[in-house]
């Protein structure tokens, strides 16, 4: 029996994967994707919210739609993509083994490149295997794949980017998120994820972590207690929640076992996550010819997981002669430049569990955010984007340097300013006017600008802010404005709801309130 053979075999249809074949397709080389999965794309098609990072790596693009893009720049390139097709084995002279239905097959590539992702981490706490236990990824699948709640009254347990993303979209599907807990003294994710979930009232509990869960036949309620420096529990500390649900989003490791199999070199890293390959810059492994990109070789978010998959797969069109070394060196220094940007700011590996205490621009970083998740009010003046001029103008509550700039794009008046260094925080020139468009507000992948204008009406003025959930309210509706915490400060008037498909489903929801609230009310509830 003759093995069917392909210059580049990927497994692993996710954004590092399918940014990989684009590139060895692009070059010539014959390209098999293998997937497990029934639909490809990886994470990417329950990523519903914007990106960060810049516009040419798909900035404030929702992640769903860059799968979409993938694939079809894939598809017409001739890339072959096998769903339902698990690679159950791979051998020295990159022979792999793909279990499809009940058959297996051997296939032999003159390149591999694994791209197999991460898988959930878990943590053991009495109860911990009752039904309503769920990772906060499994969560995401129901909701954005199959249109399911996961449950009613949900507790979160982790506040890296996946629990406050996951908690955020929790409230969108209609879901109760009672608290959000920590057993880290500090919120771990940006702090805008964070904001956008406190400001509709969810309490974050950082130093606290789950005791036990409760129930017989599911879960029914959680207990949490405080913990201290060691992470024991401190008695009299515990907390009880009436719950049906319970999320955990406590990490991820690197899916590396093929590469295990094959004899590369691993190492245990836990600054990437757990057991990972020794790979070079262009992720080849030990084993020539034998490439990895995405969160297999290191968590990441997944912006750099395609630029690594493109890097591997040019560096896979090298090895096997379709490029020279000048297109190889050009063509790398282009994307290791776009992977330092991402790389770098507040969220750095190297910043990884540390405290920075100062921005780049040698501010204070908000305390109040990093515990209890939304900035404090003694503390927002001193952020560059936070204005007050005459008229409407932006309030920019961006206080991390984090690599993001649509705001600076997205102002046809160019009165949004962040410069070449794609971290430093986003000032307004107060020299430009603000025509009131609402197109940095909508352009705003952590919703964290708002318009404000305090002379609306004699006594009151209105608060312009991103707002995607449904239903939507109506002009003339009357509710409340919520403050950063969550807590009701004022009544509030919807006078203008905007919507359109420059804004990409986050629609402009304009409220009225008293004057002294504008720099306070940054939510709206109906009665």
């Amino acid at each position: 029996m003759s093995m069917k053979r392909y210059d580049l075999i990927i497994v692993g249809a996710g954004p590092s994967g399918l940014s990989a074949a684009i590139e060895a397709a692009r070059r010539g080389l014959k390209v098999v994707v293998f997937d497990e999965n029934e639909k490809p794309g990886g994470q990417l098609f329950k990523q519903i919210h914007k990106f960060f990072g810049s516009k040419e790596h798909k900035a404030k693009v929702r992640g769903f739609v860059i799968g979409q893009q993938l694939l079809q720049e894939a598809a017409e390139l001739g890339v072959e993509v096998v769903l339902n097709a698990t690679v159950v084995g791979m051998y020295m002279d990159k022979e792999i083994v793909v279990k499809m239905g009940e058959e297996v097959h051997h296939f032999k590539g003159d390149s591999i490149l694994i791209a197999t992702g991460a898988a959930e981490n878990m943590v053991t706490f009495d109860g911990w295997t009752l039904p309503g236990v769920i990772g906060a990824g499994a969560a995401q699948t129901m909701m954005n794949l199959h249109g399911i709640k996961p449950g009613s009254k949900i507790l979160m347990l982790g506040s890296g980017n996946v629990g406050l993303v996951v908690s955020y979209q929790l409230l969108q599907a209609g879901c109760e998120v009672v608290a959000l807990v920590d057993a880290a003294p500090r919120v771990g994710g940006y702090g805008v994820h964070a904001a956008k979930v406190a400001r509709c009232g969810v309490p974050f509990y950082l130093s606290h972590t789950i005791m036990k869960a409760e129930g017989t036949e599911c879960v029914t309620g959680v207990t949490i207690a405080q913990v201290d420096s060691h992470f024991k529990f401190i008695p009299g500390t515990e907390k009880h929640f009436d719950v049906d649900t319970i999320c955990l989003a406590v990490g991820l490791s690197p899916m590396s076992q093929l590469l295990k199999m094959a004899g590369c070199e691993m190492e245990d890293n836990p600054r990437r996550g757990g057991q990972v390959p020794i790979c070079d810059e262009y992720g080849e492994t030990s084993i020539k010819g034998l490439f990895v990109a995405g969160d297999v070789s290191g968590i990441e978010e997944a912006s750099s997981a395609m630029i690594e998959g493109r890097i591997a797969g040019i560096a896979a069109a090298y090895y096997l002669g379709y490029i020279d070394k000048e297109e190889l060196d050009a063509k790398y220094q282009e994307n290791q430049a776009a992977l330092a940007g991402l790389r770098q700011g507040m969220f750095a590996p190297e910043n990884r569990g540390k405290l920075v205490e100062k921005t780049e621009e040698g501010i204070d970083v908000s305390m109040n955010l990093l515990e209890k998740g939304f900035i404090a009010e003694d503390e927002i003046e001193r952020f560059p984007g936070v204005t007050h001029t005459k008229g409407i103008h932006p309030v920019i509550e961006c206080s991390q340097n984090i690599p993001c700039n649509p705001c600076q794009d997205a102002c046809p008046k160019h009165c949004i300013k962040i410069g070449s260094h794609i971290t430093a925080l986003p000032a307004v020139d107060e020299n430009v006017e603000c025509v009131g468009c609402g197109m940095c507000v909508a352009s705003c992948s952590g919703q964290a600008i708002f318009l404000v204008q305090e002379d609306y009406e004699p006594g009151y003025g209105t608060v312009t802010l991103p707002y995607e959930f449904l239903p939507l309210p109506q002009k003339g509706d009357k509710g409340f404005g919520l403050d950063r915490s969550g807590k009701k400060v004022c009544e509030a008037e919807v006078v203008q709801v905007r919507t359109s498909p420059a804004f990409d489903h986050t629609n402009l929801l304009t409220i009225k309130v008293p004057s002294d609230m504008v720099m306070k009310a940054r939510f709206y509830k109906a009665e």
